[in-house]
């Protein structure tokens, strides 16, 4: 029992899921599940209640049970009780504290993260303002490689997004030209098949790679395809790069995506064995969001932001090149409005990166939310500040296929330019030998390199 006595009133908290649920931010999808305060009085008495917990009450108490739930098995089996030493004695408010300390440096950070459970990082973020959340993300870097390096210091990658709601080759291959002379495309291109079928994938997988090949543009390419299909592609011959797959915080969450560890293991070890990383190994990328366990009715009573920190350590323990919240995707009945999605995205970005993940986040909304493109601008600045990996590169940001408001080619090159951010190198290069920027790194307005007129030709039937 946690309890706090504010006034002349006691709050009891039977147990602490029900203290973090009680804790969060206010948002929609923990309402619609009943856990969420019914006050803002409850909800900074279970703030205070939660400060005093010890982080070590954590792997005491699981939220999910460890016998019928293979993330809590993971979570508790894994834990680094050696670099868990230096904050072991800390209450979760002194956690939040150091976090935010100078001693808490890049390199601390670095040693700590092994030990952070997701419970731990999830209460210390209900405790943090959003500058907070800002500034001990911003000290954390994650570097990941596969045909390029992501997440270096001083850098902002894309993904550059391609998708056509018929998988049409033209229509892709011109929003991948587009983002290229846009810069962006360093993070992965990567398509969302409007049909998930071995010939389809695979006839997409050999256009990407013979674009990619024909022009040596250094980054690697992914169809978002279901992990069984990416398998099935891979046993036939197809390049692929990247595996994708979407994962949650409980296992029967991952059921509901038809995926668990051991496929995942699978699919990782079949990637591993194609060999096509020409500077690096890290071969999975994984998709995430607040609510997709609530959405299963698979989150055990635990709210919908320490779900979604339960599935970076799903992500964390197969080394992703990429990690993507898609925070606004889901809807207004888990993130209703603006707010909800900036604190959302600015939460998940922060609690990837304490427990070592290499984060994006995909700056978006649904069009029947209580958002517009002035709140993804806001998310979008400081995100940039907060040291995000990467974000998406959608044409005009607005998926055709998947009906959603996302980032643009022209929103990448906003964000690098006010806050002086570079692609990542080998792309930074490439970039340059094409003549796509400039020697001030900026993107040309004009082609006067025959090299990057050239892609100009590329329609993806050749």
């Amino acid at each position: 029992m946690y309890a706090k006595v504010i006034g002349h009133t006691r709050y009891n908290f039977p147990d602490l899921k029900t203290l973090l649920a009680r804790a969060s931010p206010a948002r929609s999808g923990d309402r619609l599940a009943g856990l969420a305060a019914q006050s803002e009085e409850e909800r900074v008495a279970a703030r205070m209640a939660l400060a005093d917990v010890p982080l070590s009450a954590f792997l005491n108490e699981a939220l999910v049970p460890y016998e019928s739930d293979e993330v809590t098995r993971l979570i508790v089996d894994t834990h680094d009780s050696g670099a868990f030493a230096p904050v072991k004695s800390k209450t979760v408010g002194e956690f939040r504290d150091w976090l935010l300390s100078d001693e808490a440096t890049t390199e601390a950070l670095a040693r700590v993260s092994p030990a952070i459970t997701p419970e731990m990082a999830a209460a210390a973020s209900k405790l943090m303002r959003n500058q907070d959340l800002i500034a001990a993300a911003r000290k954390i870097t994650v570097v990941t490689k596969f045909n390029n390096t992501i997440g270096l210091p001083g850098r902002l990658s894309v993904r550059l997004q391609p998708n056509h709601p018929t998988d049409d080759p033209k229509g892709i291959a011109a929003s991948i030209v587009d983002g290229l002379l846009y810069g962006s495309g360093d993070a992965v291109i990567g398509i969302n098949p409007a049909t998930d079928n071995v010939a389809s994938v695979t006839n997409l997988l050999l256009m990407l790679d013979a674009m990619r090949r024909k022009w040596k543009v250094p980054t690697q390419s992914c169809v978002l395809s279901h992990i069984t299909t990416t398998l099935r592609s891979m046993e036939a011959g197809a390049p692929v790069d990247l595996v994708f797959q979407s994962i949650a915080g409980s296992e029967a969450a991952n059921a509901s995506f038809g995926v668990d560890l051991a496929l995942l293991r699978q699919a990782r070890e079949a990637a591993l064995g194609l060999n096509r990383g020409a500077i690096g190994d890290n071969v999975m990328y994984f998709e995430t969001g607040q609510g997709s366990a609530l959405s299963a009715n698979a989150h055990h009573g635990v709210d919908q932001q320490t779900m979604e920190c339960r599935a970076y350590a799903v992500a964390r323990v197969f080394k992703p090149l990429l990690v993507n919240t898609v925070v606004g995707f889901i809807g207004p009945e888990y993130l209703f409005d603006g707010k909800q999605i900036i604190r959302a995205g600015l939460e998940d970005h922060f609690c990837g990166k304490l427990l070592g993940l290499p984060m994006g986040v995909d700056v978006c909304y649904t069009n029947h939310a209580e958002a517009d493109q002035d709140d993804m601008d806001t998310l979008l600045t400081l995100l940039g500040v907060a040291g995000c990996n990467y974000i998406m590169g959608v044409p005009g940001a607005d998926d055709v296929m998947l009906s959603y408001q996302s980032t643009s080619f022209h929103d990448a090159l906003y964000l690098r330019g006010v806050l002086g951010l570079k692609p990542a190198p080998e792309f930074e290069a490439w970039l340059t030998s094409m003549g796509i920027l400039d020697s001030a790194g900026r993107v040309r307005p004009r082609l006067a390199n025959p090299a990057a007129a050239a892609l100009l030709t590329f329609d993806g039937l050749s």
